[in-house]
């Protein structure tokens, strides 16, 4: 069992609005891979050429040739057993919300309610010339024969996912949202996130700077880990199913 594992039992099962924020690693084990870090998506690619507005507007055919493999894991991929200590969280009345960098829907599917997805959502695709938007696993499967997609409707070339890419700004909504949760919130529960990445990283420091007792679950050390009370260094899938079963025993 790991090192702090029954503190950050107790404080979930006492918090009266607990917040949960989220990023790649609690993904990893559903088979998507991660950004950084060992096999991460960025030793493989510039992220300024395949992720920025600026990149995609140039040369739109660049990203969906990346996208295209991307996309394919991501939309096989299955809730697993940290997302689902999530939704069970969430259930039970520990945690209010998921604020997720993560753009997968994966917490959705998992059955978690409030989801605030502050990266957007890779699960629809939309013009930039018409504004028609669709489902990805339709462009998805065109993508063997147009490259890159178009717009069914409108005709034009430039579809892009509901996602953030650099250079564009955060949707203001779920990053308001995000924030105002996080000012209210007695318990912050961070996990899979390296926590360098801004202003997802924002969300913890402002939990606490509230009064919120930090708990961090990642694989590897983050800046934050000493503003928080628990720093359990393990895999989410492994970890967050034992903190339900302590809370719940």
């Amino acid at each position: 069992m790991p090192d702090g594992i029954d503190r950050a039992a107790e404080l979930l099962a006492a918090a009266h609005h607990g917040l949960a924020l989220t990023g790649a690693g609690v993904s990893a084990e559903s088979g998507i891979p991660t950004f950084r870090g060992e096999g991460g998506l960025w030793t493989k690619y510039d992220p300024v050429k395949v992720s920025s507005i600026d990149s995609f507007l140039a040369d739109p055919a660049a990203y969906w040739t990346v996208a295209k493999q991307r996309g394919s894991v991501a939309l096989k991929a299955k809730p697993n057993p940290g997302h689902l200590a999530l939704a069970a969280l969430e259930s039970a009345g520990h945690i209010v919300a998921v604020v997720t960098q993560n753009t997968d829907g994966l917490h959705r599917d998992a059955g978690s309610r409030h989801v605030v997805e502050l990266h957007g959502s890779g699960r629809t695709v939309e013009c930039l010339s018409c504004g028609r938007r669709e489902p990805r696993s339709e462009v998805q499967a065109r993508l063997d024969v147009e490259m890159p997609p178009r717009c069914l409707s409108c005709g034009g070339t430039v579809l892009k996912p509901t996602v953030v890419l650099f250079g564009e700004p955060m949707p203001q909504a779920a990053t308001e949202e995000a924030f105002a949760l996080a000012s209210r919130s007695d318990v912050m529960l961070v996990v899979g996130t390296s926590l360098v990445v801004f202003p997802a990283a924002d969300v913890p420091l402002v939990a606490v700077r509230s009064g919120a007792r930090m708990i961090v679950v990642n694989a590897e050390p983050t800046p934050f880990d000493r503003l928080a009370e628990v720093v359990i260094h393990g895999r989410s899938g492994e970890v967050l199913p034992e903190l339900v079963r302590l809370i719940d025993e």
